[in-house]
């Protein structure tokens, strides 16, 4: 029977070298029944007819030698076993031919067997006590189970791993084996052999499996996996948990660090997994703490997973709907307000208020088409929904940073703020300006189809938004900030300010802290402070959570602030509101 390649598919024949011995067969090896026909005369005038009628009866007899499959390392049909210098060279060029899209053909988990056995290999059957090899470095030590004091040895990539001794210095990459792992030990055995060895895995698909997501930036930390192996002793369920540390950079800010050894249970060769593994990050890098012996590797993967997002999904669904139904109510309230009332046709803050309430509106329209749509429709589609959502959440943002500025004409500047025509210059600057910025990101193309994936690879979550990350840096997180900086500078400015008036004025308003205090809150979600908790979300999941849960009900926030500053029973009675909303109201005409 042929060996067989992945999935189980025998390898063409023809495929491969078709060399054997230095003479050319056509994509086969010089077998017994070519020698005895090679001194037959051939037919003079033989036709494409003849030769295709005796290839058909060759096959159909079935006799003569099988062609002999092609030597190809990468599909591991004949290295079973062969742990020499030759095929370990030669496989461990794997590492890096065996990439996501393209390279040369492999058999994966062919691969991923032959390097599981090669421990086992060093400890039972090898007499070598170090092998350094560019992709493979590895030593074998025949330790004493009688030992005083736990072991530790280094774990270098570049270098041959080495016992450290008692009073050397630690190494930032290192492994420490407690004691009680050896005088644990089942069989009461005096002696055994210990293998440390450290794998560079290459950028390719060796030994990542389906929990690592590589389109989104998961991977094997420093492509290095450490292996330890006591052969076929079982080491499992440590009383004390052997510790490895893994130095690294800090990873980014969306992405976490797991510890993961290589579970052989899952799937045909294995995966990661982190059962009886703790992470826990050190200034030195990350420290794993593990009840067993394997292979064990630091996963970078992003921090979302499949249940997180669609929760974070659903509550901003369900509070970007509650915003809209309270946006809505702004909006007709200001309207009957500004036919029951002839001052509200003249000022100015409340214009910016509903303003405000008419982008938001729009934007957390945009977003739940956008999240339900997910990719529905064509390329030319999805690119007009995420242009659409990017222009309001601009919108939104520009007038936040009209509010700070108007609110710092009223309570911090106070004098000389008459500007002609002020709420149609505000309103080029909070519709045009946005309008800018898209047609600039538009023209690079990047809009299109953006996925969240978990930790399993797994499509969590898709919306028509940018591909592109540089255009989403510049014009979305960089503008957000400066509109955050500016209103929370304001803000805090604002509130110092209404902090000390009670102190001028004490003894005429007593009991007012509160009502500054709610005073405050109403103008910091004018102000986009809510948004500002998106600084905070790499603090933990908790953080996510309450960032998508106050950020979504920012419209419920503006309705109870416009309600409690405009209604007639507050406008009857001005000085129950508080000095902020004094300063707001007394902004009447001297902008128009």
């Amino acid at each position: 029977m042929a060996p067989l390649s992945r999935k189980g598919e025998k390898e063409a024949p023809g495929s491969g070298s078709g060399v054997c011995r230095g003479r050319w067969t056509g994509g086969r090896s010089w077998g017994p029944k070519d020698q005895m026909t090679a001194g037959l005369r051939r037919p003079p005038m033989a036709t494409p007819w003849g030769v295709g009628a005796l290839l058909l009866l060759l096959l159909a007899s079935g006799g003569g030698a099988a062609p002999e499959e092609p030597s190809n390392a990468c599909l591991g049909l004949s290295i079973k076993d062969q742990y020499d210098p030759f095929h370990l060279n030669r496989t461990a060029k794997c590492f890096a031919s065996c990439l996501p899209l393209g390279g040369v053909s492999c058999n994966v988990e062919n691969l991923e067997r032959y390097w599981l056995h090669y421990e086992l290999y060093l400890v039972e059957k090898s007499l070598a006590e170090r092998v350094d090899m560019p992709s493979v470095k590895a030593l074998v030590r025949n330790l004493s189970t009688d030992i005083s004091e736990d072991l530790l040895f280094s774990l270098k990539p570049s270098q041959v791993p080495r016992q450290v001794m008692t009073g050397e210095d630690k190494p930032p990459d290192r492994v420490r084996l407690p004691r009680s792992l050896f005088t644990s030990l089942p069989g009461n055995r005096s002696a055994v052999r210990l293998a440390v060895s450290v794998l560079d895995i290459g950028p390719g698909n060796l030994f990542k499996g389906p929990q690592l997501p590589l389109e989104d930036g998961g991977s094997v930390l420093n492509n290095h996996v450490v292996g330890l192996s006591l052969g076929h002793t079982p080491v499992t369920r440590l009383p004390e948990p052997l510790e490895i540390t893994f130095s690294h950079q800090p990873p980014p800010t969306n992405m976490t660090l797991t510890c993961v050894f290589w579970d052989v249970n899952k799937g045909p060769t294995g995966d990661w997994d982190s059962k009886g593994c703790s992470t826990r990050l050190g200034a030195e890098g990350t420290v794993c703490h593990c009840d067993h012996l394997t292979f064990f590797a630091l996963l970078l993967r992003p921090v979302l997973d499949q249940a997180t997002v669609q929760a974070l999904t659903r509550i901003s669904q369900a509070g970007c709907g509650v915003s809209m139904v309270f946006l809505a109510f702004t909006i007709v309230l200001y309207m009957v307000l500004r036919l029951s009332l002839q001052r509200f046709k003249a000022e100015d803050a409340p214009k910016i208020h509903v303003t405000l309430s008419s982008s938001l509106f729009l934007l957390n329209l945009a977003f739940l088409i956008s999240v339900g749509s997910g990719s529905a429709g064509s390329h030319a589609a999805c690119w007009v929904r995420g242009a659409i959502f990017h222009y309001f959440l601009l919108c939104t943002f520009t007038w936040m940073g009209l509010e700070a500025f108007h609110l710092y004409l009223l309570a911090i500047r106070v004098f000389n703020t008459y500007f002609s025509h002020y709420f149609l210059k505000l309103s080029l600057v909070g519709w045009g300006l946005p309008v800018l910025m898209v047609i600039g990101t538009g023209s690079t193309n990047s809009y299109g189809l953006y996925t969240i994936r978990d930790q399993e690879n797994r499509t969590s979550l898709e919306l028509c938004w940018f591909r592109k990350e540089p255009a989403l840096y510049v014009t979305v997180h960089g503008y957000f900030l400066i509109t955050f900086l500016f209103g929370a500078v304001v803000l805090a400015l604002v509130a110092w300010k209404i902090f000390t008036l009670p102190r001028v004025t004490a003894g005429k308003e007593q009991g007012q802290n509160w009502k500054t205090v709610l005073t405050i809150l109403g103008l910091s979600s004018l102000v986009g402070v809510t948004w500002g908790l998106a600084i905070l979300t790499p603090l933990g999941l908790s953080t996510i959570y309450i960032f998508a849960l106050f950020n979504s009900l920012q419209g419920v926030f503006i309705f109870c602030w416009f309600t409690i500053l405009y209604l007639p029973a507050q406008i009857s009675a001005p000085s129950s509101s508080g000095g902020t909303a004094r300063l707001d109201q007394a902004a009447s005409v001297s902008h128009e």
